[in-house]
């Protein structure tokens, strides 16, 4: 087992990787940017590195700073936490040449299923049901009016290197594709420096179902159910929960087993997520995470399994502590991302926090970074903190995260919790009637 491991993230999710590592024994290096010299990362870690100024892509994003830290701390391994270098292939192939042990599937694997087509492709080749569209990048706006026409209007473009919902257009017929392709093309290239795009059927009505698996790199692996994501807004998740409200026990088994078949055939290690849109009981392979999700707290509240201390271990060689008849789901969990944002134009909201209180009591769990007095700084991601909750069934669950809400306390800046007060009071979501289109419809109803 590892001595030292330098998390190079910030925010809730390096405190998630910190508090792991110290249950486990083993001593936390944190890495921040003079932005965050104050952050709470930084003070619970067991030692810190400077890495940069403010800006992530001379801090967070400097691959030779976070390698020069570990070297200065001697670090024996790198936890990416999510976003930032998580699912960077050149990254994760820097490291492994430094002798330094990466937590996560490989550079190969990262690299294979960070290209939609390529993930498409091998997805296809493993078994795992794919949506209808084109096989691979589409080079003209003709071939992507053919497209088009085959597997008929709408469809939907896509960057093959996006994420986050950008480079992705939809047309409805022929003359939208001659603005939707050049426009996801633009913005893909802006975005990520790939203008590629490819073409997928669009489904009218689908949910966002992604199932969770975990490999330890040696032909064997696992899968712990499904979370939905459905609740979105612009293609941003916002409202998770497990199990799905829109899935039966013989459909979580069945695409379950195919997915984590499918991961065991390739070796891969660690936690991992294979995206669908889920229709009229059809799976449809969207993308594949090769990371710990932003959501993973439910998955860990359903199944009681600590999906970092099974990363750890397993990037340490060890096998996992649980094997798939272990596995079964108690009760319904479910979390909502607060971010710093001011309602209705979800603008960002940075600022002091003049008075924290977070909520508690049974079944209440809040992964966040803030306290009093605490500045959040405007060059990153507005996502401040996550409630999640647990329950014997979903009603508990959702009764407990009202409970939750009515608790907690963010004093100093402009947050979204008002939005999640509101969202409780909807009958559709207090039933799991709704798909991924259904918030944006409710957002240009409610709060426009």
């Amino acid at each position: 087992m590892f001595d030292k491991i330098l998390i190079a993230n910030r925010g809730e999710i390096a405190l998630r990787v910190i508090r792991a590592c110290r249950e486990m024994g083993i001593k936390s290096v944190a890495v921040h940017s003079t932005a965050d010299a104050d952050a709470m990362h930084v003070r619970m870690a067991d030692e810190s590195v400077c890495i940069g100024p403010p800006s992530g892509t001379q801090s967070y994003l400097s691959i030779p700073a976070i390698i020069s830290a570990c070297e200065i701390t001697g670090a024996q391994a790198i936890h990416p936490g999510y976003g930032f270098l998580s699912e960077n292939a050149t990254f994760v192939q820097v490291v492994e040449d430094h002798q330094i042990t990466f937590i996560g599937p490989s550079a190969e694997h990262i690299r294979v299923m960070g290209d939609k087509i390529t993930a498409k492709e091998t997805a296809r080749n493993l078994g795992i049901p794919v949506v209808p569209g084109s096989d691979g990048g589409v080079p003209d706006l003709a071939s992507a009016k053919a497209i088009g026409e085959e597997f008929g209007y709408p469809v939907i473009v896509k960057a093959t290197a996006g994420g986050g919902g950008r480079g992705m257009k939809l047309a409805r017929s022929a003359e939208e594709m001659e603005t939707a392709f050049p426009s996801a093309r633009s913005e893909a290239k802006a975005a990520f420096g790939n203008d590629e795009v490819y073409i997928e059927k669009y489904l009218g009505k689908p949910r966002h179902i992604e199932i969770q698996v975990f490999g330890d790199g040696r032909g064997h692996a696992v899968h712990l159910g499904e979370r939905d994501c459905s609740l979105q807004r612009r293609h941003q998740k916002v409202f998770e929960e497990a199990p799905g409200p829109s899935i039966t026990a013989e459909e979580r088994a069945r695409i379950g087993k195919i997915c984590a078949e499918a991961v065991a055939r390739i070796n891969y290690i660690g936690a991992g997520t294979v995206e669908f849109l889920y229709e009229d009981g059809e799976f449809y392979f969207i993308e594949m995470n090769t990371r710990l999700q932003v959501e993973h707290p439910v998955t860990e509240a359903i199944f009681g399994v600590d999906l970092v201390r099974e990363q750890i271990r397993a990037a340490a060689g060890e096998t996992m502590s649980f094997a798939q008849e272990d596995l079964s789901i108690n009760g319904h969990a479910i979390e909502i991302r607060i971010n710093a944002e001011k309602l209705p134009s979800f603008s960002p909201s940075p600022g002091t926090i003049s008075q924290y209180h977070a909520p508690g009591g049974l079944g209440v769990r809040m992964d966040s970074a803030l306290y009093d007095g605490y500045s959040i700084p405007p060059y990153y991601d507005s996502l401040i903190g996550k409630l999640i909750v647990h329950g014997r069934d979903r009603p508990e669950a959702l009764a407990r995260l009202g409970r939750a809400l009515s608790e907690i306390i963010v004093d100093g800046i402009d947050t979204t919790i008002p939005l999640f007060n509101a969202l409780l009071a909807e009958e559709d979501v207090l039933t799991g009637n709704y798909d991924i289109h259904w918030l944006e419809h409710w957002l240009d109803e409610n709060l426009a």
